[in-house]
């Protein structure tokens, strides 16, 4: 079926949002109504920026106590790649058949009802229950899964052109942070109470942050389509499942984006996944010192999608950017892996940070380059389309990982994960870069 005869209905009209009611209020409490009377670019960020950043935590707040939390339930270490895998299966699952509910609710409703979702699956994983375990952190990436679409629907509205990366990167940035908050927040909470109290206090921390929101949601929810059916007939149709693949062949750009980010996607969800089991197993750190060098990790890229997303925009050439971080990203990692035994833990956090920095660090821009070459009215299923295959990946990726940590050790996945943005930076760059 040719998508671009026959579209699925956008969940916001690109002509529309110059008739959208004046915003009153900002992140802050202090914004201005812009000229227009869409929503203004500082509260839309700031509404995405919340909602990416609580998300992001929900999501690394298993990880980052996987070893007092299979240790109890009596699961192998590397059962956190099943783990992770799922939630990226379950985010995947809603890019692929999520439209209809984006157009029927609004960004900011889907984006409230996805985090109450991921806390209450936190919550249920609470219950300590392998089955039930396994089926939260599906829940989880469902949960997860409206927070690019519906971002870069917001964004890409709002945004100005001349600050669109830098824009989208500040909101890609709560990914890490979110990622800061969990490594910081959840060994030491489960070191004092248990990984359960952990795992609780992220079920309110997600119901705290999609109610904070709901004072911007009319004013960005201006153009959703009350009347869009959302049974489960219209979410696995052949046209709903078949238009974020579809939209892939809009413009030259987004295959190669895709294959990238997703490649990019492989190293760093393994890395996430399995970094503090790594440095507790095989280095022998403490908890607390594996959870806080998984926040140097974080933090770095928290720092980097700001600094490269401004990079990106002065420059003008964000493949350009993308291309070196491929390179740098690949070869940081691998002297990331091949850290011996017994090496300081000052330099453990050292080559976490590079790591983080470079390799963790290309999602805002990405994200940046589908809005800006997508037609409008078709940004929210290019980004599905290239988010899918990031997440595919995500999924796929801790799967193999975990499989191969069981069958070879550490070093060797480790080492193959580290060398893939290198090898897709050879197959797509020049695509690129040309475009």
């Amino acid at each position: 079926m040719d998508m671009q005869s026959a579209p699925p209905k956008p969940c916001v009209a690109p002509d529309a949002l110059a008739a959208s009611p004046p915003d009153t209020a900002g992140p802050s409490g202090s914004h201005h109504p812009s000229k227009t009377g869409q929503p203004s670019w500082q509260s839309a960020l700031g509404v995405t920026l919340a909602m990416q950043t609580a998300a992001a935590a929900l999501g690394q707040t298993l990880p980052v106590v996987a070893p007092v939390m299979t240790d109890a339930i009596g699961l192998a270490p590397e059962s956190i790649g099943y783990l992770a895998g799922l939630g990226s299966l379950g985010t995947a699952l809603f890019l692929a058949c999520g439209a209809p509910v984006l157009a029927r609710l609004g960004p900011v409703r889907t984006l409230q009802t996805g985090l109450l979702l991921a806390g209450g699956s936190i919550g249920l994983a609470a219950l300590g229950w392998p089955p039930v375990l396994f089926l939260a952190s599906l829940l989880l990436g469902i949960g997860y899964g409206p927070t690019p679409p519906a971002g870069s629907r917001i964004l890409a509205a709002t945004a100005p052109p001349q600050h669109r990366t830098l824009i989208f990167s500040v909101k890609q940035a709560g990914a890490p942070l979110g990622a800061v908050l969990a490594g910081l927040a959840g060994p030491a909470i489960a070191l004092r109470f248990g990984w359960e109290a952990v795992c609780l206090v992220g079920l309110l921390a997600g119901a705290a942050v999609a109610v904070v929101v709901q004072p911007w949601r009319a004013s960005l929810d201006t153009e959703r389509d009350p009347l869009r059916a959302v049974s489960l007939a219209a979410l696995l149709s052949p046209s709903n499942l078949a238009a974020p693949f579809a939209a892939l062949r809009l413009h030259r750009l987004l295959m190669p984006l895709a294959l990238l980010s997703g490649a990019f996607a492989c190293l760093q969800g393994s890395l996430f996944a399995f970094v503090v089991t790594w440095l507790v197993g095989k280095h022998g750190l403490p908890l607390a010192e594996a959870g806080m060098i998984f926040a140097v990790m974080q933090g770095a890229g928290v720092t980097a999608r700001l600094v490269l997303g401004w990079v990106a925009d002065r420059s003008g050439r964000p493949s350009l950017v993308l291309a070196v971080q491929a390179f740098a990203g690949a070869a940081l990692a691998a002297l990331f892996a091949l850290a011996p035994v017994g090496t300081p833990v000052s330099l453990l956090g050292l080559l976490a940070a590079g790591t983080g920095f470079v390799a963790a660090s290309w999602n805002g821009i990405s994200l940046a380059e589908v809005a800006r070459v997508a037609p409008p009215a078709r940004i929210s299923d290019a980004t599905s389309g290239v988010t899918l295959i990031v997440f595919f990946c995500y999924f796929a990726a801790p799967i193999a990982f975990a499989a191969g940590v069981a069958a070879w050790g550490w070093t060797l996945p480790l080492l193959l994960i580290a060398a893939l943005p290198a090898l897709a930076g050879l197959a797509v760059v020049p695509r690129l870069l040309r475009g």
